[in-house]
């Protein structure tokens, strides 16, 4: 009842209120009463019974303010009506002191709350450290499990002041974790809490009304006061907001820096307890050695190969390499100022190591990037290759130099360095050169798995940029694309307005569209700067920059560590995302190839260029080997025809023929010793060796090229062309065999015994044969200069041209002649050429002088070798005359004696050069054909232009995208099991 009598009285307080009220027109609503007043439940107020059914239960059941008497309302600076003063002042006083707590717990809700939204804040800025869980011990992450350190620091602030109802879901939540009294206590300060929070509510709605009802009392310089006061804040705010930032950041590079030392020792051992890191290691090197196997099965990228990699594309000195270099943290390509050293993709893998070093794909040398001698070296070798991949009259080469680069906390990457896109083709370059670059770009842009690095001068006007067009039409919705703004530096320093900066970072002032964006600073422009240098350089711009001081710039966009972080993301996050579909399209190509091939090739074994290369090496090995199986009697056979055949000529028209012109035995002894000599000391040798040479070429080449039967097969070749040329080009004869063969031909023509009768009949029989090839050689060449016989005119229909008449006139003149001196010499005298000129004259044909003496050249040849050849058949029988040497006998056979000497000489020289051949040309040889094969085995344009047809690219095919195939299936198990 004493309740009820109170709030009686209460309403009556409010509407004496209400009606006293002066210079206020109509009734005060309820929400400009005391907020005392408002706060005690009007039993006539319905909108209060709607809005708080619940509190009102616990108000009757716990608060103590029903119990207070009120405090007369007082209004300021509005003046209302008198209003009678009543005795309550304990209530006056109570309103008092129960004012300053509810100022002071309001205050301390507003400051727990803004402390929480301030936490919030900075755990949302600190970078995510979850890529480098490895740096801390696992010990700590077990402790973390059990100690929530953010949610503890975050009790501790709002603990403070008894506020944890804010930060939980409900009040009833925060306060079960805290609340450790009996359940009449939790529902007390749960009531008594909501109160307060209901009269801070009230409190502010209260003075907002008031302020309002009395008017804007605040002035204008009140007004700038307070605005300069805020930006003032503010500006403190993001100045903490920075430092904060780059706080954090230094901490987790020093972090790194500590850590590295440890990494290089993890990396090193061999337990089972880094099983998982290493094969975080080696999975970079298992994908880059699926792109370099793609590489080589199709070097103009074919389109079939999607697999993602990070392209670096830029225009012309935008700084692409030195962005690579920062991401590698090494200077390892070649520089220049202004001109162009990026002449041909660099694809550079980046993994983990426990050294830093770097090596070429096809090289096994490791290039230490700690070391400033291997880095020039690395250098220069890059330079070297660049260079080499550049065809004549071309600039760039779309041939890919491969680079790995291994270290400690190195982010895990494919990356692609492009020559610089150009505007302009300057002298010294190929016409060409500008269509080139940009086709070799779009090449890998094409790719719709690649992540594009878009490389921009911050220190340019942005209107010159070529490559943000390019790159716009490759990636028109920048789902693939991160923008790199570098030399931000200068930009700063030169660029007029600095919102330009923050307009490119924003993607607002060129047509292109990126995922992310990135402002870097790579150097002072001095060639010689460490990467430590540049990075500490870039640490101190952005720390003092004013573009992160104005907010123009986020702290997550700049430095080439957050920026190499993003690629790394966006690189494994398109490889997760499309490396098994890449898989399942090579799975269906080599289901097409195999096929392909069991239909063509049914019987034969699926050989690729490699290996067809070894089966034809060992065929022509064992064919060189076949050399040393050739009998000795067929070598010297061989051998003895071909010489007499290179020397007869020199023997018949040098040696024999003059001194047979001699007038006695002893004349013609000395011509032919003399004229052997000569010939032995000056040519023989020679002969002899090339005429050995040439036999080694002619049996080898047999050899190489004779048909095997059902088992040879034509696609070897061109290549058993190939290595015969080559090995024939490099052979040289051994330089001493002329030495010796020239004392063994001068011996062997030195003798003059004739053993038996068997080697006299052979010595006839050899001269006869020589005799009668040259004489009927002499023949042939007397029928083309007189034409043809009456038998052939009349049986052939063939007639004598005017030359040839007159030839045929000459020649029986001369015949004529030679019958009535069969012992004429070999020359016609003056007289003699007269007259038969005149005789010839007198039948009406006129004739030259030398036409006379060609004709008679022939004419004597055939008569003289004739006359030997009767001569020889009389020494048949004159071994008899010779073993008593020809004394009181008219028949003299000195030229069959020169004959036996020449054959001699001939088969102790073929027998000399078959065991120089056997015994070290053939080995020679076969040594340079093994050199020849090794090289063309290191050749692989030798090998692609010597083994070529459908079957071989076929084959070629099938392996690489089995091992393509292999490779792939290889990489997904092992990222699944990182995963």
């Amino acid at each position: 009842m004493w309740r009820l009598r109170r709030a009686a009285v209460a309403c009556e307080v409010c509407q004496s209120l209400v009606k006293h009220s002066s210079g206020v027109k109509g009734g005060l609503p309820l929400q400009k009463l005391h907020l005392v007043s408002r706060s005690i439940y009007h039993s006539c107020h319905p909108t209060l019974k709607l809005q708080r059914p619940q509190l009102r239960t616990s108000f009757q059941q716990f608060s103590s303010l029903t119990n207070l008497p009120l405090r007369k309302l007082k209004f300021s600076p509005i003046k209302y009506g008198y209003q009678p003063r009543r005795n309550f002042w304990p209530a006056r006083l109570a309103t008092r002191l129960l004012k300053l707590r509810y100022l002071i717990l309001g205050s301390a809700v507003g400051g727990g709350y803004t402390a929480k939204k301030t936490f919030d804040q900075w755990k949302d800025m600190i970078p995510d450290l979850s890529e480098y869980k490895w740096i801390v011990p696992d010990i700590v992450w077990e402790i973390d499990e059990y100690i929530d350190f953010g949610h503890k620091l975050v009790s501790e602030v709002i603990g403070a002041s008894d506020l944890l109802l804010l930060l939980g879901s409900s009040g009833e939540t925060a306060f079960r974790a805290t609340d450790h009294g009996s359940e009449s206590d939790k529902h007390f300060r749960k009531g008594l809490l909501g109160e307060l929070i209901l009269l801070q509510q009230q409190i502010q709605e209260h003075e907002e009304e008031a302020r309002r009802a009395a008017g804007q009392y605040s002035t204008s310089y009140a007004q700038q006061k307070r605005k300069v006061s805020d930006k003032e804040k503010i500006d403190q705010l993001q100045e903490e907001l920075l430092h904060t930032q780059l706080k954090y950041q230094r901490i987790l590079e020093r972090l790194e820096k500590e850590n590295k030392e440890l990494r290089k020792l993890v990396l090193q051992k061999d337990d089972k307890g880094i099983h998982h890191r290493k094969l975080k290691k080696s999975l970079i090197d298992m994908y880059s050695e699926v792109l370099d196997v793609l590489s080589d099965y199709d070097a103009s990228y074919n389109t079939q190969d999607h697999l993602p990699r990070v392209v670096v594309v830029g225009d012309q000195s935008a700084g692409k390499t030195s962005v690579l270099e920062m991401i590698a943290q090494a200077r390892i390509f070649p520089r220049g100022s202004g001109e162009m050293m990026t002449r041909s993709p660099v694809k550079v893998t980046l993994s983990e190591g426990p050294h830093h070093v770097a090596l070429f794909k096809d090289s096994s040398r490791e290039f230490d990037l700690t070391k400033e001698e291997d880095l020039a070296a690395l250098r220069h070798e890059i330079e070297l290759r660049m260079r080499k991949n550049v065809k004549e009259g071309c600039t760039v080469s779309p041939e890919t130099i491969s680079l790995n680069v291994k270290g400690p906390g190195l982010q895990r990457m494919v990356l692609v360095d492009l020559p610089g896109v150009i505007n302009t083709v300057t002298s010294g370059m190929a016409p060409d050169t500008k269509e080139t670059i940009f086709s070799i770009s779009k090449a890998y842009m094409q790719n719709p798995n690649a992540i594009i690095l878009c490389i921009q001068d911050g220190s340019v006007d942005a209107e010159r940029s070529i490559v943000t067009d390019l790159v716009s039409q490759m990636d028109p919705h920048g789902r693939r694309t991160i923008f790199v703004l570098t030399k931000v530096d200068l930009a700063e320093k030169n660029v007029a307005s600095p919102s330009r900066i923050q307009q490119i970072i924003e993607g607002k002032l060129f047509p292109m569209k990126a995922l992310g964006y990135f402002a870097v600073v790579t150097g002072k422009g001095n060639s010689s700067e460490s990467i430590e240098a540049i990075r500490e350089y870039e640490e101190e711009f952005f720390q003092n920059s004013k573009l992160l001081k104005t907010s123009m710039l986020k702290a997550h966009q700049v430095t080439t560590r957050n920026l190499s972080l993003a690629v790394s993301d966006c690189f494994w996050k398109m490889v997760r995302e499309s490396v098994e579909q890449q898989a399942d399209s090579f799975k269906a190509t080599r289901f097409n190839l195999e096929t392909e091939w069991k239909n063509n090739y049914p019987r034969l074994r699926e050989l690729d260029r490699n290996e067809l290369f070894e089966k034809a090496k060992n065929e022509i090995l064992d064919e060189v080997i076949s050399l040393s199986q050739v009998t000795p009697k067929h070598w010297e056979e061989i051998l003895q025809q071909s010489l007499w055949e290179r020397v007869s000529t020199h023997v018949i028209e040098n040696i024999y023929l003059p001194a047979a012109q001699t007038m006695n035995s002893g004349t013609f002894n000395t011509t032919v010793d003399i004229k052997l000599k000569q010939w032995t000391d000056k040519q023989l040798p020679n002969k002899a060796v090339e005429v050995a040479w040439e036999t080694l070429q002619e049996e080898f080449s047999r050899f190489m090229t004779e048909p095997k039967g059902k088992e040879h097969d034509d696609i070897f070749d061109k290549l058993k062309e190939a290595v015969k040329e080559e090995s024939i080009k490099r052979h040289k004869w051994n330089d001493f065999a002329e030495d010796s063969l020239r004392v063994i031909q001068h011996n062997a023509l030195e003798d003059r015994s004739i053993s038996d009768k068997q080697q006299w009949d052979a010595a006839i029989y050899f001269m006869e044969e020589a005799l009668q090839a040259r004489l009927k050689d002499t023949e042939s060449a007397i029928e083309n200069m007189v034409g043809p016989d009456w038998k052939k005119r009349w049986l052939y229909w063939k007639n004598r041209t005017q030359e040839q008449c007159v030839h045929n006139e000459t020649k029986n003149e001369l015949e004529k002649m030679l019958k009535c001196n069969e012992e004429h010499p070999a020359y016609l005298a003056s007289d003699e050429i007269t007259t038969v000129r005149k005789n010839l004259e007198s039948r009406g044909v006129e004739v030259d002088p030398s036409l006379i003496k060609d004709t008679w050249h022939q004419v004597y040849r055939r008569h003289f070798l004739k006359t030997a050849l009767n001569h020889c058949n009389l020494c048949r029988r004159g071994f008899y005359y010779y073993q008593r040497h020809f004394v009181d006998s008219e028949l003299e056979c000195n030229d069959v004696v020169l004959f036996w000497r020449i054959q001699r000489m001939l088969a102790i020289t073929a027998n000399t050069l078959r065991q120089q051949l056997t015994n070290t040309e053939v080995r020679r040889l076969e040594k340079n054909v093994k050199e020849v094969l090794e090289d063309f085995a290191e050749d692989g344009e030798k090998k692609i232009k010597l083994l070529t047809g459908k079957r071989v690219q076929l084959a070629e095919d099938l392996k690489k995208v089995r091992e393509i195939q292999e490779k792939l299936d290889a990489f997904i198990e092992a990222l699944h099991q990182e995963k």
